[in-house]
């Protein structure tokens, strides 16, 4: 699997960790940057790691920040972005199943490196169950993304 990796620079300490782990098991990882600790905004990351899945570069996508919460807003912002902000591994394999998360959102400043790859395996094991109503839930965010986000000339 292609998986797109972004982190700032309260996540950069936790980003080399995944990469190195998923390049391991075999994936093909597109890293987004940030490569060092300098200050950097979370929005510029979240959006390269969102527009890579969008556009095809990446099957997934890993963002990480401090605390992983302004990522998962910040992805949540493009439309198609399924972010889910997971510190467990049920809701990080239940995201995909279920929700069909296509990006995690992880806090290294809330996690530490074992607990960070855990999740990652969870989030990278699991697919989409299909399953209809999830499905049907899916269409229902799907129709609130194109209501709320409205074409402009």
């Amino acid at each position: 699997m292609r998986i797109a990796v972004g982190a700032d620079h309260g996540g950069f300490p936790l980003k080399s960790p995944i990469v190195d782990y998923l390049t391991t098991a075999g994936h093909e990882v597109l890293d987004l940057g940030t490569h060092n600790t300098d200050p950097v905004d979370y929005p510029d990351y979240a959006k390269a790691v969102g527009e890579a899945v969008l556009q095809g570069e990446a099957e997934r996508g890993i963002i990480i920040c401090g605390s992983g919460v302004g990522a998962c807003v910040a992805a949540n912002k493009l439309p198609g972005i399924r972010a889910g902000l997971c510190h467990d591994t049920y809701s990080a394999r239940q995201g995909v199943e279920h929700d069909n998360i296509n990006v995690l959102c992880l806090g290294a400043r809330v996690i530490g490196v074992a607990l960070a790859l855990e999740l990652v395996q969870a989030f990278i094991g699991a697919t989409f169950s299909g399953k209809e109503r999830y499905r049907r839930r899916l269409a229902k965010v799907a129709e609130m993304e194109r209501i709320l986000r409205p074409v402009t000339d």
